[in-house]
């Protein structure tokens, strides 16, 4: 090999080098750094990397915050409730995982997974969704440590920010209305075993259903025992407005001349799109309609939400 192609390949190993070193500083930047602890009596977090900085606020020694960025020489960036600036490293202690009261975390993707603990291969919880506002209690090798349900859940935090925002109503019910859509999710799994299963006038079995009768046979699974009608049906669960509709809630309408003078005529499952899934005696089986069908909305009157 002569020379001039030796320096071209070493060149080569170099610039592959600083690439794959680049690509990993970008993922790795991806995700909060850790938690930061402020040692000095107080410390100044500054809008820049500088002691010439303006002052933002000044932080009480024991103060935690999210590190965000640690790759600034003498300096940390970080987000302390909801205030992004910079903390000369100097002065504060540094873990990639602990406990802390770090604020409040608001959801910035869609249908953000919870997990049981900092992996994507941990099992799931539940999930937030965007515009939640959740306390934050600690940070796992780049993942926020959240109460979900009753349990410590974690979040990856390039899903979640550090916010001066309060707890939203959602947020402070998130446990519990993520649990609802978790167990949603599963009514939905279930019904569809028996999409195709042929209409059946009072059917309540794998044989056959009718309207009441499959819902019915549905939520009997998960431990709700619903009466075989559909005004019956009504009177359980709580009373959930069309915009707010989740996957597992039961759907109602009521065709003046089927009703017989009753609340509802008919009933389903809500699956999510808007669209949901029913006995349908017009279809001669168990199919799934959209809720913007002529006929659907026209006698669309409600929805009941059993698993809360």
């Amino acid at each position: 090999m002569n020379l001039s192609a030796s320096k071209v390949l070493s060149a080569a190993v170099v610039t592959g080098a600083l690439v794959c070193t680049m690509v990993a500083t970008a993922f790795a930047a991806e995700l909060s750094s850790g938690v930061g602890t402020v040692t000095a009596s107080a410390l100044k977090l500054r809008a820049e990397a500088s002691t010439t900085s303006a002052c933002l606020t000044l932080l009480p020694k024991g103060t935690s915050v999210v590190v965000e960025d640690d790759s600034i020489a003498g300096w940390y960036k970080v987000n302390h409730e909801g205030v992004t600036g910079y903390l000369s490293s100097e002065y504060v202690s540094f873990s990639i995982s602990g406990s802390a009261k770090l604020g409040n975390g608001k959801v910035t993707g869609n249908d953000v997974n919870v997990r049981s603990a900092a992996s994507t291969s941990a099992s799931r919880l539940g999930s937030l969704n965007k515009g939640d506002v959740v306390a934050v209690t600690g940070i796992d090798n780049g993942w926020y440590k959240i109460s979900f349900n009753g349990k410590t859940g974690y979040v990856r935090s390039d899903y979640m920010t550090i916010t001066k925002e309060a707890l939203s109503s959602r947020g402070t019910e998130a446990a519990a209305a993520s649990a609802a859509s978790s167990k949603g999710s599963e009514i939905v799994a279930y019904a569809k075993q028996y999409l195709g299963v042929k209409y059946v006038y009072a059917g309540a079995s794998s044989k056959g259903f009718d309207c009441s009768g499959y819902t019915m046979y549905v939520m009997k699974h998960f431990g709700y025992n619903l009466p075989h009608t559909a005004t019956g049906q009504m009177g359980y669960g709580t009373s959930v407005a069309k915009s707010a509709l989740q996957p597992g809630d039961l759907v109602f309408f009521c065709d003046p001349s089927r009703s017989g003078g009753k609340a509802a005529s008919h009933v389903g499952i809500y699956i999510g799109s808007n669209q949901f899934i029913h006995a349908s005696s017009g279809g001669g089986k168990v199919q799934i309609d959209s809720l913007s069908k002529a006929y659907y909305a026209k006698y669309y009157v409600g929805a009941r939400r059993l698993a809360n």
